[in-house]
């Protein structure tokens, strides 16, 4: 390949190696959030009970809130020059949250957002070291916001089941 042809070399201040170990935490980030989006928009078709409107709305807002947060996630990702997964395969291998496939009750699903919705911010929180030691404002800036986010978010969760 000739020169003209080939991609400049990325100089943002931070070093390949820091580059691709943040890239790496970000990819489980971006996997937590893309499955937890799917089990909330599950959840969002097939809850039923006495609090069908009030969760179905609040599912639906939570998982609006996940499809915009995957692509901010993935364009970091993209940003540090690494490729932003994108299957479900390899979703499955990166993810921390659990998948499953059987149809809990109302206050089951809640239970199993707010542990997701844990599990996504325990990820998050595992790559500020990374994001520190090079120095990358950036994506600890958007570590940040998805913390406060998905803690949040658990809270309003657990105080339906108080």
């Amino acid at each position: 390949m000739d020169r003209a042809s080939q991609a400049p070399v990325i100089d943002i201040g931070i070093d390949e190696a820091d580059r691709v170990a943040i890239a790496e935490g970000l990819s489980r980030l971006l996997a937590d959030s893309y499955t937890l989006y799917l089990k909330t928009h599950n959840y969002h078709w097939n809850v039923v009970g006495p609090m069908f409107n009030t969760l179905h709305l609040m599912f639906e807002e939570q998982y609006t809130e996940l499809a915009l947060a995957v692509d901010q996630i993935a364009e970091r990702i993209r940003a540090l020059g690494e490729p932003a997964p994108g299957s479900y395969a390899e979703f499955a291998k990166l993810s921390s949250v659990s998948e499953e496939a059987d149809r809990p009750d109302a206050n089951e699903m809640i239970r199993r957002l707010v542990e997701g919705q844990e599990a996504v911010v325990r990820t998050a929180r595992s790559v500020f070291p990374a994001t520190e030691k090079a120095g990358d404002e950036a994506s600890a800036d958007l570590l940040t916001q998805r913390m406060q986010v998905h803690e949040k978010t658990a809270w309003m969760l657990r105080s339906l089941l108080a």
